[in-house]
């Protein structure tokens, strides 16, 4: 008989793969990228909230999850098993807003921690009047159950997690029986919530009705279980005395369809205690079930063929799980690196296109160009400049247009750019004339205190205007041979040494400045790619672990 390996190695090589599985990203939207974040989720959940668990503590009580559609019964199925009522159960929908887990009261102690369901706090199950339970007509009461169930204030739209630990003498040690919230609840945050739980079970006891068997939730699954070769109960509820007969064996058909025909399968009748979900079923109704569920608590080899088989189905199927999540982060670091290389692409472009129309002289054309032939006798060089400034900032904002322009284009072929994190960035309050223009100032501010140290070191007496020399060097640095007698009158101000000193620094000073600016914008369009956290290393690391566990296995 297979049984459960609990040696060290074997747990930290899956915790190993965990924090793998942890650290993947899927946040662009490619083709099947919701499916694969869900996939990811699930096997998180089933790795933090069983495999693990249960490999480090094998002796801990069984756990049976109750899972199903709404409306087929599942609370008062658990509280037909333990006896009494533990779980609300009621005529509106969704009405098992927070699980409730019960045990013996010697088991309590493995389920009041965190070592399962770590993410959903402990709670103590809020007694009721039993009269009040049953005024199931009375809308408000029922309201007012719901809201201290969820442990939620009435306008609260996030109910808190919080799981209920229950005991009752009346469930053997060894085995535990949690009702979960609807998987096809109409509130999100429950069918999520379900999900987790069935993910945390030993056994999965799926729940349907008569009038609802054929429906594509719980045969989704019941798939599901089959896959991980979880082990699995089915229960048909509600079924009418008069159609018992047809209906269990149209039941058992599409089961043996599925290959799921070995599946115990229970059925209850539909009975007066069934209606309207108030009261208790007969102790004879919920016999089989809770028979079966006795002897695979309680008998040591039942109890470790229950075990093994969903341990062991759970990590069988990380052999194909883990390749998929695999394959899908080599797509998602694929598509970041296209749209990546768009914007480098695009910025490198427009960088060496800004870079030839400065040498060019572009710079000095329009207002700054007639500042130039006015100076000195009809314009101040401060007025030149502002006018060469102001220039110089126009081609830089241009060469960042432009290189945003061709990025988009390149993107909208890109489906993986559609993400919202990427599409933020246009929504950016500061806009890239901001930024441009407090470059572009700061490039001033220095070349001017290049002029004045040139200014201070000149040996002659004669007064020499710095402002002056900073307008000079600045058009002949940005004038290109539109400005050759820039230089001319430059070096007859402060020399020809001061003068090519001067230039060679100022076109340092401009170079570097240019290189900043488009690199700066390179980077925030860059940044919210990178904060996307996708890695190449993630699809090795994947297969890695997977292989390592497979070996250590």
């Amino acid at each position: 008989m297979v049984t459960l390996d609990v040696r060290p190695q074997l747990l930290d090589t899956l915790s190993a793969l965990r924090d793998r599985v942890a650290a993947a990203r899927f946040p662009l939207p490619l083709a099947g990228a919701p499916r694969v974040r869900a996939n990811r989720d699930e096997l998180l959940a089933q790795l933090d909230d069983y495999l693990v668990p249960r490999l480090r503590s094998p002796e801990a009580p069984l756990l049976a999850v109750v899972g199903g559609s709404t409306g087929t019964g599942k609370s008062t199925l658990v509280n037909s098993l333990v006896g009494r009522r533990v779980s609300e159960a009621g005529v509106l929908r969704p009405t098992t807003r927070t699980p409730v887990l019960v045990c013996h009261p010697e088991d309590h102690h493995w389920f009041s921690g965190m070592r399962v369901l770590p993410d959903l706090t402990r709670g103590p199950l809020i007694r009721r009047d039993p009269q009040r339970d049953m005024q199931h007509d009375t809308h408000r009461d029922t309201r007012r159950d719901m809201q201290h169930d969820s442990h939620l204030d009435p306008h609260d739209d996030h109910p808190a997690r919080v799981l209920r630990v229950e005991t009752a003498e009346s469930i053997p040690r060894g085995l535990a029986l949690l009702d979960a919230p609807d998987v096809d609840s109409l509130v999100a945050e429950n069918r999520v919530l379900a999900a987790e739980l069935i993910c945390a079970a030993d056994v999965w006891i799926m729940v349907t009705t008569a009038a609802r068997y054929a429906d594509a939730v719980p045969w989704h699954l019941l798939r599901t279980a089959k896959e991980y070769d979880a082990t699995l109960v089915t229960v048909l509820d509600r079924v009418p005395h008069q159609v018992v007969t047809e209906v269990s064996r149209q039941y058992g058909a599409l089961l043996s369809k599925a290959g799921l025909g070995d599946v115990p399968r229970f059925t209850v009748p539909e009975l007066p205690e069934s209606a309207w979900g108030g009261g208790l079923l007969p102790a004879s109704a919920v016999a089989p079930l809770r028979a079966w569920l006795l002897h695979h608590s309680q008998d040591p080899a039942a109890r470790r063929q229950v075990l093994a088989r969903t341990a062991h189905g759970l990590l069988d199927s990380l052999n194909a799980r883990m390749p998929e999540l695999a394959g899908a982060a080599a797509a998602q670091y694929a598509a970041a690196l296209r749209l990546t290389s768009a914007v480098d692409h695009a910025y490198d472009s427009e960088h060496a296109r800004v870079r030839g129309r400065l040498n060019s002289g572009a710079a000095l054309a329009g207002d700054a160009l007639k500042r130039w032939r006015a100076f000195p006798l009809d314009c101040t060089a401060g007025e030149l400049l502002d006018a060469l400034a102001e220039s110089l900032a126009e081609l830089l904002l241009c060469a960042v247009t432009g290189a945003d322009e061709r990025m988009r284009e390149a993107w909208r072929r890109e489906p993986a750019a559609d993400a919202p994190e990427l599409a933020a960035q246009d929504l950016a309050p500061e806009p890239p004339e901001h930024r441009i223009g407090l470059a572009v100032r700061r490039w001033r501010r220095e070349l001017e205190e290049y002029a004045e140290d040139e200014v201070r070191e000149l040996e002659r007496g004669a007064a020499v205007d710095a402002e002056a020399v900073a307008a000079l060097v600045a058009t002949a640095v940005l004038g290109g041979h539109r400005a050759r007698t820039a230089g001319e009158r430059l070096a007859e101000r402060i020399g020809p040494h001061g003068a090519l000193r001067l230039r060679d620094r100022a076109g340092r000073l401009l170079t570097e400045h240019v290189d900043r600016v488009m690199n700066t914008e390179r980077e925030r369009r860059l940044a919210p790619l990178d904060a996307l956290d996708v890695h190449a290393e993630s699809q090795a690391e994947l297969i890695a672990a997977l292989s390592v566990l497979q070996k250590e296995r």
